[in-house]
């Protein structure tokens, strides 16, 4: 009786699963380090790209620049906004106007950069 010796080529090896990209296009994001309490520029991911020593990396623009930034998301934040500013921005979104606050509690709307 011979023995039967099925040779099994080994596997593939198992391409490890790209790290997740937690932000998506348009979001608000900080660059982390920064201190909230000063002026800080918010950006927006414009865009996605490949990981970079394991870190998904990213597009970002600030509307004050006239350039993009790369950077990787473990450098990124979310901007968390309250109520009020979500409001104001989808106003602005959709009328193409700006809500600006008065000191009395009031608001009046102004005319958007369109």
């Amino acid at each position: 009786m011979t023995a039967t010796r099925i040779l099994q080529h080994s596997p593939r090896p198992t391409r490890r699963d790209a790290a997740t990209h937690l932000f998506t296009v348009g979001q608000a994001v900080w660059l982390k380090g920064g201190d909230r309490r000063s002026a800080v520029p918010v950006y927006h991911i414009t865009g996605t790209l490949p990981p970079s020593g394991g870190s998904p990396q990213y597009r970002i623009r600030n509307d004050d620049e006239h350039h993009e930034r790369v950077t990787t998301q473990d450098r990124l934040e979310p901007v968390r906004m309250s109520s009020a500013d979500e409001g104001a921005i989808l106003i602005e979104r959709t009328f193409g106007n700006r809500i600006n606050p008065a000191a009395n509690g009031s608001a009046s709307l102004a005319k958007g950069k369109h």
